[in-house]
């Protein structure tokens, strides 16, 4: 029967699936580079997280792999191409964790235009400032969604609930289906000229590394608007978005991920009080990881019943 590595900490209801299927399950959380080169060539098939970093070297090693099951949406961290050559399907849980990441956008646009973190460390420090952390209310405001796939939807369902205008752009949807979706179709240079705030749902992609960069910051976003990235590190040229929050050209701006992680402490937007961070959290909610351990293996114990 087939025998099945799955080298991150997911969920036991991933091997228990396979387990109850009749494979073999090797389940090795902490199991470096190295080893996994070492080791590869025994599996069938092969279930990672974000941390796992399937190179060309890793795939033609692996001489009976079948498939490379993603525990999440990304393919970032998986050589499709080497894959492709090897023959190796590779499959992912897209829209199986879009309810912690969207849930996750509304904490950092809550948390920037009310100050929370600001004023938390604040009364932390012995200060009751008041009328210095005043903010700003969503209603009536207007969000614009880039990317318009499954966690672009449900940003625009949480949303509606604050009574916002929703602007979303996404060139592989037609307007019809984006109207599906509850929210207004508009161009690209509409989502950034007319937005309150804007957030990022798209795939780090050759077109979509640096989208956000200086020119459409300081030129085309609308002056003290608000951006979200929980979608991958990238897609913003994060020295000139800490330039345009010191220059007050944004009034603020959150991101749950970076080009490189972690950032380095001498990172500029960690200096900023406008800015909020989380250790890219998106999809770290335990129902999230069920869902995407469920998913990924009931996906993998179906592709190989085909061949059987």
């Amino acid at each position: 029967m087939f025998k099945i590595l799955i080298c991150e900490k997911i969920d036991l209801s991933c091997s228990n699936i396979f387990k109850a299927a009749g494979f073999t399950v090797d389940h090795r959380p902490e199991l470096s580079a190295g080893d996994l080169k070492e080791i590869i060539a025994v599996y069938d098939g092969l279930v990672v997280r974000s941390l796992t970093k399937v190179t060309a070297e890793i795939f033609f090693k692996a001489d009976k792999l079948k498939v490379v099951g993603r525990a999440g949406a990304g393919l970032d961290n998986i050589d499709v191409d080497a894959a492709r050559e090897r023959g190796v399907t590779v499959l992912n849980t897209p829209g199986q964790n879009a309810n912690a990441v969207a849930e996750l956008v509304i904490g950092l646009l809550l948390a920037l235009v009310r100050h929370i973190p600001i004023a938390d460390k604040s009364i932390r420090a012995g200060r009751w400032e008041k009328s210095k952390l005043a903010g700003t209310e969503l209603f009536g405001k207007t969000i614009g969604i880039i990317g318009f796939g499954a966690v672009g939807r449900r940003v625009a369902e949480l949303t509606r609930a604050f009574g916002l205008n929703i602007l979303a752009h996404d060139p592989l949807l037609t307007d019809l289906q984006i109207s599906a979706g509850g929210a207004r179709p508009a161009t690209f240079g509409e989502i950034l000229g007319d937005s309150n705030f804007v957030t990022l749902h798209l795939p780090k992609t050759l077109t979509t590394t640096g989208l956000i960069n200086r020119e459409v910051i300081m030129t085309h976003m609308k002056p003290g608007a608000i951006l979200i990235n929980c979608a991958r590190g990238g897609l913003v040229d994060e020295t000139a978005l800490a330039e345009a929050l010191v220059s007050g050209r944004l009034a603020g701006a959150a991101m749950d991920v970076f080009a490189t992680e972690p950032p380095a402490l001498n990172h500029p937007l960690l200096a900023l009080d406008n800015f909020v961070t989380t250790p890219h959290l998106g999809a770290s909610t335990a129902e999230a990881q069920v869902n995407v351990a469920v998913n990924i293996a009931q996906q993998m114990v179906s592709f190989f019943k085909t061949l059987i």
